[in-house]
């Protein structure tokens, strides 16, 4: 559990955060079940061939959180439970949404219907939803059929307040 820091901090996440990340990592999946099927090597899946950036969220030197664009897609986006409420999980939407900008892209991403705190929060953000489908995760074997919504980040106004929001954050 993260204990109530003074000040949390969004920034580029290096090569020394990964262990933090992966500890994480296994203990949101312990807690919500994310990401839906546990990765063989966890360090690998947070990164992804085709990784644009990626940023933690931490306070203290205790990483909290996660978020990750790759080329349009927005993924890896965790926090920790004991880190939930400080609005992390919208620091780290705004970081992505303003690289995603100054790369001239407009991000898209995919989540799981049943993640209503995860959904809540791109809907908040203006993130558009532009369809809901079933698709088959896993391997074979162990393959699942998982209802997701697809969403595309908003246009003009809002995405430009995402922007300032971040870089506003990121000059604190």
């Amino acid at each position: 559990m993260v204990e109530e820091r003074e000040e949390w901090v969004v920034r580029r996440r290096g090569d020394a955060d990964l262990g933090a990340c992966v500890a994480v990592l296994a203990e949101v999946h312990a807690h919500s079940g994310y990401p839906h099927h546990w990765p063989e090597e966890p360090g690998r899946w947070l990164t992804p061939d085709g990784l644009t950036a990626a940023w933690v969220a931490e306070t203290g030197g205790t990483v909290a959180g996660h978020a990750a664009l790759c080329g349009r897609e927005v993924s890896r986006l965790y926090v920790a439970p004991g880190a939930r409420g400080h609005g992390l999980g919208a620091r780290l939407m705004a970081a992505v949404e303003a690289e995603a900008a100054a790369r001239g892209v407009r991000p898209v991403l995919e989540v799981k219907t049943s993640d209503t705190s995860a959904v809540a929060l791109y809907e908040r953000r203006g993130w558009v939803r532009r369809g809901t489908e079933r698709q088959v995760w896993g391997a074979a074997g162990v393959e699942e059929t998982v209802e997701v919504h697809r969403y595309e980040a908003p246009t003009g106004g809002r995405r430009a307040e995402a922007a300032a929001e971040a870089k506003s954050k990121a000059e604190a």
